[in-house]
This record gives structure tokens, sequence and C-alpha cells, in this order.
């Protein structure tokens, strides 16, 4: 990682930056379950588990490639 890159955020193909709040609510049967919010499009969508969070990362990092997930508006 680059010294003026925040481990918080990663980089999209498109080369712009994605940030992510994590709120976990429960742990459970080994794992999270909570809700992601993604804070530069101001969307949010609740995980029932570590893997379900991080493909939710994942497409959003892709940029909607395949996209099979709905992210929720916050408003």
């Amino acid at each position: 990682m680059k010294e003026s890159e925040s481990p918080g955020k990663k980089e999209t193909k498109g080369g712009s930056k994605c940030t992510f709040e994590i709120s976990v609510k429960f742990k459970q049967n080994a794992t999270w379950q909570g809700q992601i919010l993604w804070a530069e499009r101001n969307l949010k969508q609740n995980f029932r588990s570590v893997l379900e969070m991080l493909k939710l990362m994942d497409e959003a990092i892709s940029e909607g490639e395949g996209n099979s997930i709905v992210w929720e508006d916050k408003g």
C-alpha cells in the first residue's frame, strides 16, 4: 500500500475511492450480521455473514459489473 493511501478506502476500476461504514449488530453462528453503508453513494444494505458483506463490497468496487444485489437508498 502506498503511503498516501488510506487503509479504509479502496480504488475502483475507474480510479475513484470507495468508503464503507460497517455496523455489526450481532455475532452469531461464528459470523457477523449487520449493515454496510457505501458512503460515496449514500446507499446501505443489510448483511447476514462476513462473506455476504465482502461480496457487497466487491460489487461496489466493481461498479455494477454483474450486480446481483440491489443497494438501498439510505434516505
